[in-house]
């Protein structure tokens, strides 16, 4: 049986209550039009921007009683990243899916606190790692208690400021855990390549997911804003909100 694909999708950064209200009433709209069921994904603090000037988010504590209220009005799932150890316990008293970044990966004391949460643990394949050797993160996440774990492609280093994505990677993670999910915003990314910021090209991400999707994929993720250019983190990369809905009816 072939299993329903996972769609995660939301604003990059948590940028205000008024955008976290506008994109959720979006996911579910579509998850009542199209039977879906929505991860509401933002990050509380993006710790990894280029430049000590971008914005980083509300924090912890204010983010995760955003996403907090989030869940209570919409009844949507969430998803966020953590960067610290000591984030994993708060975070998964609010969050269903806790998120490990690419660069971070291979931490494995962030691993063990993610698992022991017992919540879903989504990490994200490292820039510079292929498929296989995402068998590593997973056995420290499965070993220390993780009930389950997906994997996430989001490309590969080419050079400096540019990634390519390997869709090999896939069917190789396949062969690791039931659940590996395209990442299909940020392998669009040119890191650090636009003066201090990640540039990219938003452009290339139905082509991403449709890509995806032809090797196997079984699930989506995509950061979408109302009006990406304005967006305080990933502006190039995140898809238009409204081009969301048929986008995922072309993958369903």
């Amino acid at each position: 049986m072939t299993m329903k694909p996972i769609i995660i999708a939301g604003p990059c950064v948590i940028e205000s209550e008024e955008l976290l209200d506008c994109v959720a009433q979006e996911l579910v709209r579509i998850n009542r039009e199209l039977a879906t069921n929505i991860i509401f994904k933002a990050s509380f603090d993006k710790a990894n921007r280029t430049s000590i000037s971008s914005f980083r988010g509300p924090g912890m504590e204010k983010g995760l009683q955003m996403l907090a209220d989030i869940k209570s009005r919409y009844g949507l799932r969430l998803l966020t990243d953590i960067h610290e150890s000591y984030q994993a316990s708060p975070v998964g008293e609010v969050v269903d899916v806790i998120q490990i970044p690419a660069f971070l990966c291979r931490q494995t004391d962030l691993l063990v606190a993610a698992a022991k949460t017992g919540k879903t643990v989504n990490i994200k394949k490292a820039q510079f790692l292929s498929g296989k050797d995402m068998r590593y993160p997973v056995e420290k996440a499965k070993d220390s208690g993780a009930k389950e774990v997906w994997l996430t492609e989001r490309g590969n280093c080419l050079g400096y400021n540019n990634l390519v994505v390997d869709f090999r990677n896939i069917p190789d993670m396949l062969e690791i855990v039931p659940r590996v999910i395209m990442d299909c915003t940020h392998s669009v990314q040119r890191p650090g390549g636009s003066n201090g910021k990640t540039g990219g090209d938003r452009r290339f991400v139905p082509s991403m997911a449709l890509a995806a999707k032809a090797f196997g994929a079984t699930g989506y993720f995509f950061e979408v804003h109302p009006d990406p250019d304005r967006g305080l983190s990933d502006a190039a990369n995140m898809l238009e909100l409204s081009k969301l809905e048929n986008l995922i009816k072309e993958l369903l």
